[in-house]
């Protein structure tokens, strides 16, 4: 197998140039972007309720004289030490020189991917799957290997599926669990399993863990970057930390990838914002006091999201997410899911996402992590909607 780090750093910014000329249309993006500021309730998204820059400081000592000291200088090209040291210790003790700060998961995607895969590469991928994980390997001129996770298994992966898609000319394979949009994931004898068969393949794992701090009754799944190899993992404070204004992200990867990363980010973003630095510091150094109080909330709007999907089980099939504030339903009576979240924004000011926007037109994402209200008022909407579009017309009570 040829499966040699990055082939040279010479060719990492034509690829990923040449990426982003062929890349598709991000299709979330694209429907956030004439939606999103105009809803009165977001029921849509897939991180939690937004602090504030004032609950921010407040729970974490920041004065504004910590502030002030703040010169803008340039940050170094893989983050501030006291960042990277503040991540590692959480999610890679044993390899701190691993750590580069991002602009969100994004771009740690994005740069990790472009400095892996190139023309012909098979990666494989998941369905439904958040789209950078899988159209930026696609621009790059990889062969996808599409790995199915279906609704009628509840989105549980199939590993056996995983062994079938992966063969000597593997050169990544690219996973997200707990999973968006569905809050699938494996047990930790599945993840076992999982990089046992990456490890024995000899290819990369690009392991996707915005959702890692959001887990419910399974074992959460250790950051596999910190054991293995061959593995380049992302991590985001967009999603469970409740920031995603914030702009900070990272990524844990192996030595040569990084300095391939930083060689084409050196034409792009340069560096992140030392302000944004300082803060996210403050809040990796006190993980728990930021996200705490965010996943009991999730963990109460879960339950809320269960109990209407049982109320109303001949309106809605919601498979159960184990992970993450998502979920993934279908309505078995409505025919187009973007007519139906058309209408719910239109006539409800209500904000959904139509599963198009992931390869699964008959489905909707569904976000929980937002205010319970919002959640509450969201869902009756979603019903009576529903109920008016279906056929036959649903008792939706």
């Amino acid at each position: 197998m040829t499966n040699e780090p990055t082939r040279g750093d010479g060719d990492v910014p034509a690829a990923a140039a040449q990426a982003l000329g062929d890349i598709e249309p991000a299709l979330l993006e694209d429907w956030f972007r004439t939606r999103y500021f105009d809803a009165r309730i977001d029921i849509s998204s897939s991180g939690m309720q937004n602090y504030s820059l004032g609950r921010l400081r407040a729970m974490l000592g920041i004065d504004v004289a910590d502030l002030d000291r703040l010169p803008f200088r340039d940050s170094p090209s893989l983050g501030c030490e006291p960042l990277r040291a503040a991540i590692a210790a959480r999610y890679a003790p044993t390899r701190p020189e691993r750590v580069m700060v991002t602009h969100g998961s994004t771009e740690g995607i994005f740069l990790a991917l472009s400095a892996v895969v190139r023309p012909g590469d098979e990666v494989v991928v998941l369905s439904p799957v958040y789209q950078s994980l899988s159209s930026v390997a696609a621009a790059l001129g990889a062969r996808l290997r599409v790995w199915r996770l279906s609704g009628e298994q509840d989105f549980e992966p199939d590993l056996a599926h995983l062994a079938a898609l992966i063969t000597p000319k593997t050169r990544a394979v690219v996973v997200n669990f707990p999973h968006n949009p569905t809050g699938a994931m494996p047990d930790l004898d599945g993840y076992h399993r999982l990089l046992a068969m990456v490890e024995q393949a000899g290819c990369y794992l690009f392991w996707d863990a915005a959702f890692g701090e959001l887990v419910y009754e399974r074992s959460p799944l250790p950051d596999p970057a910190g054991f293995l190899d061959r593995c380049v993992s992302f991590g985001t404070m967009s999603k469970a930390f409740g920031l995603p204004g914030l702009r900070i992200g990272w990524c844990v990867a192996p030595q040569d990838v990084l300095a391939a990363m930083v060689r084409l980010r050196d034409y792009v973003t340069i560096s992140t914002s030392p302000l944004n630095e300082l803060l996210a510091t403050r809040v990796m150094e006190r993980v728990d006091t930021v996200v705490g109080p965010l996943r009991e909330q999730a963990r109460f709007n879960r339950l809320l999201l269960t109990s209407w999907a049982a109320e109303h089980a001949g309106l809605v099939r919601l498979p159960l997410p184990h992970g993450g504030v998502s979920a993934f339903p279908a309505f078995p009576g409505v025919d187009d899911t973007v007519a139906l979240c058309d209408k719910l924004l239109d006539e409800h000011g209500v904000l959904l996402v139509p599963g198009v926007c992931f390869g699964h037109p008959d489905r909707v994402r569904l976000g929980f992590g937002g205010p319970t209200q919002d959640l509450q008022d969201g869902l009756a909407a979603v019903a009576r909607a529903v109920g008016e579009l279906s056929r036959p017309a649903l008792d939706v009570r």
